[in-house]
């Protein structure tokens, strides 16, 4: 007995090292994968078509490729996909460094529009994504769906992909379609999120009114109280640094504090099953308006680029592996004996999807000229055109909640889910490589040189920076506080005409909402939790040098 729990145990050993060496051999591959994304990306950088996304992509499907070769078709990814690696260590970086980075004044002036397309939006090609899949699909055999996979459909093909959006607008180029586009799908993914999960958490098979109102209120909980978590967290981290001046011993406590405390926020929402992809884009911007000007200024240029890299490599990581699971051989048997089907139901999706953005965009942007005066505020048809085309991406949450409404543990035996899971991986695989090749030339037909971009760029007045230092002097460092600066302080004494009646209120809400919340701030806001003026004490630090030009 001692002979055979010993040669047991030594067999138990051996297939545990060779399991090790295969998962460390895994990892040695992914990462010089992506090393060769990064470099091939930087070669493409001039590329009227290709963007890191793209590239990614390629590079995913021709490892795939290799792989089901070298493994003689039984496998085509290095990795075991898994909902908790996207969601809890892969999306956190990339949507609070969005937040983070964004410009907040363009994100802010059309934040109204942002929430209408975000949030009304997302529930109008909800609903006819839903209503086209109950009732094309019920002419083909495909197996059995019950009504919660329908509308979990709807929730999964709503989810623009905001990453690949990231890659084929620019901020500086575009503003207005960047802030619209880009927060329109944070607002739009967090919305499909909070959609998916409250019809997982529903019983739908009996629905009622009062299951109806319980749905709606739930929905509306969900989006207030992650909102509400996430300015919270960042209003906590911005007076924490204030107070306690961590830059007086280490920077490093500065930077640490930082990342853990927005990482915190994204768990907490996780925790309290809120939308944690809401709750870490807010804590992301009142970081970059409170927190960030609570730190010194070598802590300012690490967390900058920090957030930066860490959003750019888990960007490549998950379009790298969904380059290489498109070829997963286990999920395509399913519909081996039936491809023409398998066609037809991707086609049917990619066809709601098209209708069901256009559903939206064209009348809410109708709906929203009628309330701005100015026609430099209003949406062109050829901006709506652009906003209709550049959501169009689906990408890697949709991926997510699809692996996570018809599979168990990244693999399924049902037909159904099957055909469900392969016709997801199509669509985001077109949608991405064909919409998001085009989007670029589109944007150079449509608009170029607009006189509309122009004016909006000229108009902005420039904030003053704070703080002298080249790392900081591209990209969007001008726009890291709330964007919210007055003119006075940019072009001299101003006077600009304020709204005194209801009227004058309703016709430039924006501008007047603007103005007072920019008094609130200065008076309120910024002697308690610091933000641009701010300047925290640290002896021999090069701030103390420019402490003048903020009182």
């Amino acid at each position: 007995m001692a002979v055979d729990v010993s040669s047991l145990s030594e067999r138990s050993v051996e297939m545990l090292m060779t399991s090790d060496h295969t998962s460390v051999v895994s990892m040695n591959l992914f990462v010089a994968l992506l090393c060769a994304c990064i470099l091939l990306g930087h070669l493409l950088e001039e590329s009227r078509w290709m963007n890191e996304s793209i590239t990614a992509l390629a590079i995913g499907l021709c490892t795939g490729v290799i792989i089901l070769l070298t493994t003689g078709g039984k496998s085509s990814h290095l990795l075991v996909f898994s909902e908790d690696l996207f969601f809890i260590y892969l999306l956190p970086p990339i949507i609070f460094n969005a937040g983070f980075q964004v410009k907040k004044k363009q994100f802010f002036r059309n934040f109204m529009t942002i929430m209408t397309f975000g949030a009304v939006g997302t529930l109008i090609s909800f609903a006819i994504i839903s209503l086209g899949a109950m009732h094309f699909f019920h002419k083909f055999n495909i197996g059995s769906l019950k009504i919660g996979d329908y509308l979990a459909l709807g929730a999964i093909f709503s989810a623009t992909d905001s990453v690949c959006t990231l890659q084929v607008l620019n901020q500086d180029e575009t503003p207005l379609l960047y802030s619209l586009v880009f927060g329109e799908g944070v607002v739009n993914d967090a919305t499909s999120v909070v959609l998916f999960n409250a019809i997982q958490s529903f019983d739908l098979s009996h629905i009622n009114t009062s299951t109806a109102l319980q749905f709606i209120g739930n929905f509306l909980y969900l989006f207030a109280a992650s909102t509400i978590l996430g300015v919270v967290a960042g209003l906590l981290s911005a007076y924490i640094i204030k107070k306690l001046y961590f830059g007086r011993h280490s920077t490093d406590r500065e930077v640490a504090l930082m990342i853990l405390m927005a990482y915190l926020s994204y768990i907490l929402s996780e925790l309290f099953y809120l939308s944690a992809i809401l709750t870490v884009f807010f804590c992301g911007i009142v970081m970059s308006h409170y927190t960030w000007h609570n730190v010194t200024e070598s802590s300012r240029v690490t967390t900058k680029h920090t957030f930066a890299t860490l959003s750019f490599v888990a960007e490549i990581f998950i379009f790298l592996y969904v380059g290489m699971d498109a070829l997963d051989i286990e999920k395509w048997k399913f519909v081996s004996d039936s491809p023409g089907k398998s066609i037809a139901v991707s086609s049917i999706l990619l066809a709601l999807v098209l209708v069901g953005r256009a559903a939206f965009v064209f009348p809410l942007s109708f709906l929203t000229n009628l309330t701005k005066k100015s026609p430099s505020d209003k949406i062109s048809l050829k901006q709506q055109v652009t906003i209709w085309w550049a959501g169009l991406m689906r990408g890697s949450v949709s991926m997510a909640l699809a692996y996570n409404q018809f599979t168990r543990s990244g693999h399924t035996d049902l037909r159904a889910n099957a055909i469900m899971i392969t016709s997801t991986i199509t669509v985001v695989l077109f949608s991405t490589v064909v919409f998001g090749l085009m989007t670029k030339p589109l944007v150079r037909i449509l608009l170029p040189s607009s006189k509309h971009i122009s004016s909006m760029i000229s108009s902005e007045p420039s904030s003053p920076k704070s703080i002298t230092v080249p790392l900081l002097s591209n990209e969007q460092d001008s726009e890291v506080s709330l964007g919210v600066q007055d003119s006075e302080a940019n072009h001299g004494p101003v006077n600009i005409p304020r709204p005194t009646s209801l009227r004058m209120l309703l016709s430039s809400p924006s501008h007047t909402v603007h103005h007072y919340w920019r008094k609130f701030d200065n008076a309120f806001m910024r002697p308690v939790f610091g933000g641009r003026g701010f300047v925290p004490y640290v002896p021999g630090s090069p701030v103390e040098q420019n402490d003048h030009q903020w009182h």
